[in-house]
């Protein structure tokens, strides 16, 4: 016999999880975000509806870890070069976003006799929003446009001036605001930013560093810091949220986008966490109010009219000042009127210190409902007409399926690869898997062993690339010459991309070793020849060397465009040294290609200009990547076999050879025949100063 409310820990369990796998389907079968599933099963099971469940202290519990982990999530996702390069406009952006929606909501309160706090704080509820049709944007191929950089932008304000009027409310809750309380909470609050903001990056860029690449540590290790933070922000009299968010700021560019760790964070807090918050939230809503309390319904309307109005005056306004056009503008709207995460953490604190009524909470929820109906449809519509006007832009894009074949020989340098690989993906829509290669060096009839060793190795790959969800194709040959059987099984599977590791052994006069110099001399599609000595997300910057004649190779956009794309999802910088050739087509390859990195272009004069200016000053957080040429095609030169051997010495220096592909004509020896002029073969700046 079951008792109501149920407090069978496992039952309790099991209905919710039953919730989180039914709810979703039926709010995409009515064509309703998802995120609204779980909220109006907690007005139907909770104490208010069927009383099925209590929100005792176990729903508290893991709605407040689903609470850490959207705000978390949303300091990972920032795009914090899009902030940089459209600061200005997404700074006033966001303080009229925030401002608008601030006076209005402050207005409302004032008028229904809240408080003063009361009515600062449902000001600041209204002034944030979450960027819930972000995915549908990026979807969509548009989250590169000025109009959404802006928009995302904003949200960085938006939701710092909304957490931080939380703070300076409930912190006044607990005492009087006088010069003691601010002084304590600026200092704290000073310290406390510093601390995460400088100290956590630190110490995470060492961890990543040396720690081994194991993914259960770095899990636990992110999480730590998530929690730490949460933890000091209480300790400094603030909400966990904050700290929450500034961690997730501090952990921005180390937790890759793309990467296995931000997919398990994602995953656990998507699957579990955020869904009981969402159910908690629904909890707290009482509809008996709205039929008992006329006055409800006024509030409610009051409520949804002013975030409607106040939400959509920032794009409006913006709009005259930049020349958004109208679709642009709609899109903005889209945006930033949906209201989830920071607008439910701030009206869950304000009822549990008291500033917050029932009646308000109920209107804050149904405006949580609607504002979540129509962003969505405002960004699939609007989206979608914009998407269609960026593509009528010329495009330099390669139609061929983006098959990319990493040769695995070495388990200690497996997971860096596949970081690689699943990075310079141009397209990540597609369904395309990751091609991983070993070739067993073995007479084929006594190959059974050396094959099922390989295959464990290959197994090892898979279960890495799957926790990140990177679909994986394994590929075993048996090859008496193991370059052979790397090109056999690139023609087989007609790969155009390989990603492959080196040794950083040079033996007698060859540049890799017999077995990539054979299939770079071979081959004409894109090869990627790795060192990587340290964990990609440590890259701070990216360094592009590009030797004289490189803009005339086949490949050159498309590696271009690669490295770019490598840049971006790393969160790096981009520095390109252009050796003794003319800068000016660089620059309008570099604005023509995407995305925008925040980027640097300098001209050397001399090899011997790179050497000393700049290869002994590389850090261990730079990634250099040399742009380089099958030996005797245009933009081949002597020093492209020296560099690699130089940077190879430097302890702890990752690097990439990238050969960019050439055309399919080319013979077997790599060369068209092309002849290079003497008088610039055989220049100064083109000697070994080895």
């Amino acid at each position: 016999m079951i008792n109501l409310p149920i407090d069978q820990p496992v039952i309790i369990f099991a209905l919710a999880m039953v919730i989180f796998f039914f709810t979703p389907i039926l709010m995409k079968k009515m064509k309703i975000p998802g995120i609204i599933g779980p909220i109006l099963a907690g007005v139907i099971i909770g104490p208010h509806g069927f009383h099925l469940l209590e929100r005792d202290q176990t729903i508290v519990l893991l709605g407040t870890i689903g609470l850490l982990f959207i705000i978390f999530i949303a300091g990972l996702e920032l795009d914090l070069d899009g902030f940089k390069k459209y600061r200005r406009r997404s700074v006033l952006f966001g303080s009229l976003s925030f401002t608008i929606p601030l006076i209005l909501g402050t207005a409302v309160g004032i008028v229904f006799n809240y408080s003063l706090t009361a009515s600062l704080l449902l000001g600041s509820i209204l002034g944030s929003h979450t960027l819930l049709t972000y995915p549908i944007a990026s979807r969509l191929g548009i989250a590169k446009n000025k109009a959404v950089t802006t928009a995302v932008g904003g949200t960085l304000l938006t939701d710092t001036f909304a957490l931080f009027v939380l703070a300076i409310i409930t912190g006044a809750t607990a005492g009087q605001l006088s010069p003691i309380f601010w002084l304590k909470m600026i200092i704290s609050f000073i310290l406390f930013v510093a601390l995460i903001l400088w100290g956590a990056p630190k110490l995470s860029s060492w961890f990543f560093r040396n720690a081994e690449n194991e993914g259960i540590a770095n899990f636990t290790y992110v999480m730590v810091i998530l929690f730490v933070s949460g933890s000091l922000a209480i300790m400094v009299g603030m909400q966990p949220i904050i700290g929450a968010f500034l961690a997730g700021l501090a952990l921005n560019r180390l937790v890759l986008d793309y990467g296995t760790l931000m997919n398990r964070i994602r995953f656990l807090g998507n699957a579990l966490f955020i869904p009981f918050f969402l159910l908690s939230v629904g909890m707290l809503m009482d509809l008996s109010v709205l039929f008992h309390n006329p006055k409800s319904w006024l509030i409610t309307v009051t409520i949804v009219v002013s975030v409607f109005i106040g939400k959509a005056s920032a794009p409006f306004i913006i709009r005259k000042i930049y020349n958004y056009s109208i679709t642009e503008r709609n899109v903005m709207v889209g945006l930033t009127i949906p209201q989830a995460a920071a607008t439910l953490a701030s009206t869950l604190v304000g009822y549990e210190v008291g500033l917050l009524d029932q009646a308000t909470v109920n209107a804050v929820i149904i405006m949580i409902l609607l504002t979540c109906i129509v962003g969505p449809y405002l960004v699939e519509k609007y989206g979608r007409k914009l998407a269609l006007k960026e593509e009528q832009r010329p495009s330099d894009r390669n139609e061929d399926p983006e098959r990319i074949l990493i040769p695995l020989e070495n388990p200690q340098t497996m997971e860096l690869l596949i970081d690689l690989a699943n990075l310079i993906k141009q397209i990540k829509t597609d369904d395309q898997p990751l091609y991983t290669l070993t070739v067993v060096q073995k007479d084929i009839k006594s190959a059974q062993n050396e094959v099922a060793h390989a295959e464990k190795m290959l197994g090892h790959a898979v279960m890495y690339a799957s926790g990140a969800e990177i679909p994986v194709r394994p590929i075993t040959r048996v090859d008496h010459n193991v370059a052979n059987g790397i090109i056999r099984a690139m023609t087989e599977e007609r790969i155009n991309t390989i990603v492959i590791g080196w040794d950083a052994e040079r033996k007698a006069n060859k540049l890799f070793g017999s077995i990539i110099d054979r299939f770079v001399d071979q081959t004409n599609q894109t090869i990627l020849v790795s060192k990587l000595s340290q964990p990609l997300q440590t890259t701070r910057r990216m360094i592009l060397i590009i030797p004289y004649g490189t803009d005339h190779k086949p490949g050159f956009i498309e590696a271009l465009s690669r490295i770019k794309i490598l840049t971006s999802r790393l969160s790096a910088s981009l520095l390109v040294l252009v050796i003794n050739d003319s800068v000016e087509n660089y620059e309008k390859y570099l604005q023509k290609t995407k995305p925008e990195p925040p980027t640097e272009l300098i001209k050397l004069n001399s090899w011997l200009s790179l050497q000393t200016e700049y290869v002994s000053h590389f850090k261990s957080d730079d990634l250099i990547v040399i742009l380089s040429a099958r030996k005797g095609t245009i933009a081949w030169h002597p020093q492209l076999e020296v560099l690699p051997k130089r940077l190879a010495k430097i302890n702890q220096q990752s690097f990439i050879v990238y050969y960019p592909a050439e055309e399919k004509e080319v013979d077997i020896r790599g060369s068209k025949g092309i002849e290079i002029p003497k008088e610039v073969l055989f220049k100064k700046d083109y000697e070994d100063y080895d």
